[in-house]
């Protein structure tokens, strides 16, 4: 008998606002947040985001992350990549991929609810990534970054919750836009 199955939960179809700001900022279109209903994840379930887009950063200025949120860039961030730093070259419009999947450990009110999240994010703009002209390239960093893993900061599944994706930059020298993102949500209930 089969566990589960995989429902898309929301699929950007536009592509995200340009970000240029030094500031946390929602990176998706508005068909990029999803409302998860109260009550709706179980232990066991598995949350899947799927990100894609291009990025510009000046040489080793700052770091650049990406969060889902229980809203618009203000909420908990229940997945954080943490701060990548940018390459020692400048980058003009590369591409970024980021794949993570979260999975329910708990659920409850107030920070009871938490997820473990782990994934891979790629690109020639993170960490002294040699330009893919002169190689050898090995832009993909493990997320969240430089840490080891642990369960994500708890918030309340019994309340209906926005779910954002959002990029931070601690300087403004980096250029942004989330051309893909779904999210994905797998049942442990079973059919």
């Amino acid at each position: 008998m089969s566990l589960g199955y995989w429902e898309t939960l929301c699929s950007q179809y536009t592509d995200g606002p340009t970000l240029t700001a030094g500031t946390r900022a929602l990176a998706t279109h508005a068909s990029g947040q999803y409302v998860m209903a109260a009550n709706r994840l179980k232990v066991g379930d598995v949350l899947s985001l799927r990100a894609f887009g291009r990025i510009s950063m000046a040489a080793t200025a700052g770091s650049c992350s990406w969060d889902l949120s229980t809203s618009a860039a203000g909420g908990v961030k229940i997945f954080d990549t943490l701060p990548i730093p940018g390459n020692a070259t400048a980058q003009t419009t590369v591409p970024w991929w980021l794949e993570a999947e979260g999975i329910v450990r708990a659920v409850g009110s107030g920070t009871s609810t938490n997820m473990f999240w782990g994934g891979l994010i790629a690109s020639t703009a993170f960490i002294n990534v040699a330009a893919v002209a002169t190689g050898p390239y090995a832009g993909v960093v493990s997320v969240p970054f430089n840490v080891a893993p642990v369960v994500g900061t708890g918030f309340d599944s019994t309340v209906a919750n926005t779910l954002s994706f959002n990029f931070t930059q601690t300087l403004a020298t980096a250029t942004q836009i989330c051309h893909n993102f779904t999210l994905s949500l797998k049942s442990s209930s079973g059919f």
